[in-house]
């Protein structure tokens, strides 16, 4: 166990997080000196990992700081079965070869962040596949109908007559026996399942075992800072990015985004991150890029791809920047509508505050009429800047 005062240690595992249940707990088992067997399950539903997954995963290697067991659960069967946490209707069950294929991936991708020699990794098939018919008629007797539906899930899609396939009702109660399974004194997650982790607890308590713990932290908002971090969105930053678009995509993100990051992709306590506040933005965004790449690629390709983007940007040398493929435009077009079109911008009005600072230019020159309007026609080249961060070179198809 580490020495970390037990204050201290909790202020660390709390941070960032929505709830716990409970923090008197959490505290007296820090207190007691016993190493934590702490859980966290994934689904291994598509086989690459980003930093939503890497809010839990630090969550984790907090524990292992201080000392605790951490558990890295495969839910190689809840896979097959489909999570309904926030779908509007019954997900497709993976097979056991796409969901083997996704956990190797998983295994590949994890310890950038976990330490290897303080992680087990458990696949919950170990448990779950033995049992047989009057072992899911005992635990299904744990709960009620009137229980499992009581999910904020399920009362939408009733309410909105969309159909609940009976397997779904299900998940609740298989993740619930993980916790049972692995003896989990804590049982880490999204706030988004609550619900399943605290079934934990119930299960746990009926089957005569103390009640886990259990520690919720936030979605983590991807880089348009509307919504959570997902590859389908593409709004991402990936584990195995190249350090240089790690960097960027970092430092494009609003200042009002960053500060969440910091508390949930950064081990620094709120009181340091107050502190950063009082400097300029760029220069705590800066940091947090490296550190962001630090974490996947070492501490000294971090520095390099910061000297990397402060050539490219600071020194507004623009060679380098990518082609972005722009359709016709039919006439004359608002500026601040098209940025916000390209993505440069969130709002209609955030593109104007940015034209009106004289943030925003084209080909080079300022733009500071909100009014301004574009033609884009075939075969044009417009080089757009859209404040210090944003560097686009349109090429109109």
């Amino acid at each position: 166990m580490s020495h970390v005062p037990v204050p201290d240690a909790l202020a660390l595992l709390l941070k960032g997080s929505v709830t716990c249940h409970t923090k008197e707990m959490l505290e007296a088992r820090l207190k007691a000196g016993r190493p934590l067997r702490v859980k966290a399950g994934f689904d291994p539903t598509a086989p690459d990992l980003h930093l939503g997954h890497g809010v839990l995963l630090r969550k984790m290697a907090q524990f292992q700081k201080l000392g605790h067991t951490v558990i890295f659960l495969i839910g190689d069967f809840t896979g097959m079965i489909g999570d309904p946490t926030g779908k509007k209707a019954t997900r497709p069950a993976l097979t056991r070869d796409e969901i083997n294929a996704n956990a190797e991936t998983y295994k590949a991708q994890v310890f950038k962040i976990l330490d290897p020699e303080k992680t087990e990794i458990r696949f919950n098939s170990e448990w779950l596949d033995p049992l047989h018919g009057p072992d899911w008629i005992r635990l299904a007797s744990k709960f009620t109908v009137a229980q499992m539906l009581e999910r904020n899930d399920f009362q939408k899609r009733m309410a909105a007559s969309e159909p609940i396939s009976f397997h779904e009702l299900l998940y609740p109660l298989v993740q619930a026996y993980d916790s049972v399974a692995l003896k989990a004194d804590v049982e880490l997650g999204g706030n988004d399942q609550l619900f399943n982790l605290m079934r934990g607890r119930d299960l746990q308590d009926a089957l005569g075992q103390p009640p886990q713990i259990v520690l919720t932290v936030p979605l983590l908002l991807g880089l348009d800072g509307v919504e959570k971090m997902s590859k389908s969105l593409g709004n991402y930053i990936g584990f195995f990015e190249c350090a240089d678009d790690q960097f960027g995509k970092a430092m494009s993100i609003s200042d009002t985004l960053m500060w969440d990051w910091y508390l949930l992709l950064t081990d620094r306590l709120p009181s340091e991150i107050e502190t950063l506040k009082t400097g300029h933005p760029m220069d705590a965004k800066k940091a947090l890029a490296r550190e962001i790449v630090a974490q996947f690629h070492g501490v000294a390709e971090g520095v390099a791809a910061e000297e990397r983007w402060v050539r490219r940007f600071s020194e507004r040398k623009t060679e380098d920047v990518p082609d972005v493929m722009v359709a016709p435009t039919a006439g004359e077009t608002l500026l601040s509508r098209l940025l916000v079109e390209r993505g440069m911008a969130t709002s209609r009005k955030e593109a104007e505050r940015l034209i009106g600072q004289g943030a925003v230019s084209l080909d080079g020159s300022k733009v500071s009429d909100v009014q301004c309007k574009v033609d884009l026609q075939p075969g044009d080249h417009l080089l757009v800047r859209a404040g210090k961060l944003k560097l686009e070179r349109w090429v109109v198809k």
